[in-house]
This record gives C-alpha cells, structure tokens and sequence, in this order.
C-alpha cells in the first residue's frame, strides 16, 4: 500500500500561517534587543570643541559602558528603591487578589458578575491614566479626602513625601493590578472539582477549613504565576513614577532603573550608556525571573 505524501503546499502552509509572527517578533522585539545590545558596546570618541562634520565619530567602547552601569551608584539607589517597592506591592496585591477571588468563589454569592466586573475594571485603565488620577488625589490642595479630612480636623497623611511615595506608588499598582490578578486566580479556583468541596463540608468543614486546605493549596500554580508576572512587572516600572515626578519635588529622574535610561537616552542624549544600563536591567530580570522559577521547581520537585 502506497504510502500518503503531502504536498509542498500542505508541507509550507505552517511556516506560512507563522511567517506573520515571526516577522513581527524579529522586527520588534528581536531587533531591537540586537541593536540595544550593539550600542552598549559603542562610544562617541569627540574630537577638539566637538564642532564640525567628522568631530564627532562613534567608536568601539568594549565593557566600559557596563563598569560604569554597574558602579553608578544612581543605578543602585533605584535598584533599591525598586526592591523596596516591590517588597511593598507584591504581597499586598496578590493577597487582595486571592482574597476577592475567594469570596467570589463562596457558593451563596450574590451580583457575582458585576463584583467580578467592578475589581477587574481598574486594570483596563492604562497606567499613565491611572497615575495622574491618583496622583492629583494625593495633592492637599485639589484632593476631596485632603478636603473632607480638614474639614473633619484630622491631617491627611504625606504621600508624595519621603516613605509615603512608595505606599502611594504601591497604591496605584495595587488598584490596577489586582484585577487582573484576581481573574487568573479565580478562574483556577473554578476548575476544581467541586466534589472536594462536597466531601469536605460533609465532614464537617468550615468554608473558611475549605479556603485554607482545598482551595489555596490547588491554586498554588496560579499564584506562582502571578508573583513572576508581578515580580518582573515590578522591576522595571517606570509609568507611574515617571507621571508622579512633576507633582513632587522628593523624587529624582532616576528614582527607578528605567527612569535612568529614559534620563541617559532622552535628556542627556547618551544612547550608550543608556543601551548598557538597559542591558544591565534585562540580564539581572531574566536571571531573578529564572532562578525564582528554579527554586519553585525544586520544592515542587522535593514537595513531590
């Protein structure tokens, strides 16, 4: 019996259904990265008072543009700050997301659709939006809750000052975040078998004994999920800072990592230096993001 051979055309159809994608990933994504990478190892060699048409002439800069990212201490501080924030945002999210993924999961539930609705909306406001809205919130002198504070003789707290930025910038991630966040945990918690729940309150368990040994442990994936979406959203933040800073004199251009390179790139016009620290910030993401993933799998892997 003669055995079935496609044709060349069945044969390419699935590179061509792909070839769309893959341009585009090479053109934007793949690209880009390749010519970042290749200004980080570039310079501009000036030559006399830098006037003139061959003044100025790029040159072959080696590793000095990252021993310099690397010993900036302007690079550190907002690293440090950014970890700082982190350490504040993350946790607070992610439970305010299993907490209302929870209750949207209890059985007697009422106006589930449009409670899913109202804390999943806050995320399909762009961040830039979201910023200049909270941060005129945050401003004393346009604020209504600084105006119904003083009214009721009570001083509202300092948010755009010293420690209380970084709970109002956690603030404005939390509001926009934990929609999403919510969504991806209670859709987990609808593909469980609700046989465990039955068997679980025949027994005589309490819907918060359900929640504590059923439910949090078989969403364990999900929230792996999203604590490394949000560990590396978190990393290179850059909206809401940046749209804080004009109503505020406590925060630097450089408050953030990204901050710096938008600083180096677009206000002192140093594309190289800038090009290297954005390196320098995509390799230290890839290898937390990595080694995160790595430690989960192996207590997965010694749990198991």
């Amino acid at each position: 019996m003669a055995s079935h051979q496609p044709s060349p055309t069945r044969r390419l159809a699935p590179y061509a259904f792909l070839s769309p994608a893959v341009a585009l990933f090479a053109l934007f994504f793949a690209l880009p990265i390749g010519y970042a990478i290749y200004l980080s190892f570039r310079a501009v060699h000036v030559k006399g008072l830098g006037l003139g048409a061959h003044a100025r002439t790029e040159v072959w800069a080696g590793l000095s543009n990252y021993t310099s990212a690397l010993a900036d201490p302007e690079l550190l501080a907002g690293s440090g700050r950014t970890l700082l924030y982190g350490a504040l945002l993350v946790p607070t999210m992610l439970g305010a997301a299993l907490f209302f993924a929870l209750l949207l999961d209890t059985p007697r539930l009422r106006l589930g659709a449009f409670s899913r609705l109202a804390i999943f909306l806050p995320y399909a406001v762009p961040g830039i939006v979201a910023s200049l809205l909270w941060g005129f919130l945050y401003l004393p002198t346009v604020s209504p809750g600084y105006f119904l504070l003083d009214k009721a003789g009570i001083g509202g707290p300092d948010l755009l000052h010293g420690n209380g930025l970084f709970v109002a910038l956690a603030n404005i991630a939390v509001w926009g975040g934990t929609g999403f966040n919510m969504i991806v945990i209670y859709t987990s918690l609808r593909a469980i078998p609700a046989e465990l729940y039955e068997a679980a309150r025949l027994d005589g368990a309490s819907e918060l004994q359900v929640a504590l040994r059923i439910k949090i442990p078989m969403v364990a994936p999900s929230l792996v999920l999203t604590f490394f979406f949000s560990m590396i959203a978190t990393l290179q933040v850059f909206s809401e800072p940046m749209t804080l800073k004009p109503l505020t004199n406590s925060m630097s251009s450089t408050w953030s990592p990204l901050m710096k390179v938008y600083r180096d790139a677009f206000v002192q016009g140093d594309i190289y230096s800038a090009a290297a620290t954005s390196v320098v910030v995509a390799t230290a993401t890839l290898v937390l993001s990595f080694g995160f993933l790595k430690l989960v799998n192996k207590r997965s892997e010694g749990g198991s």
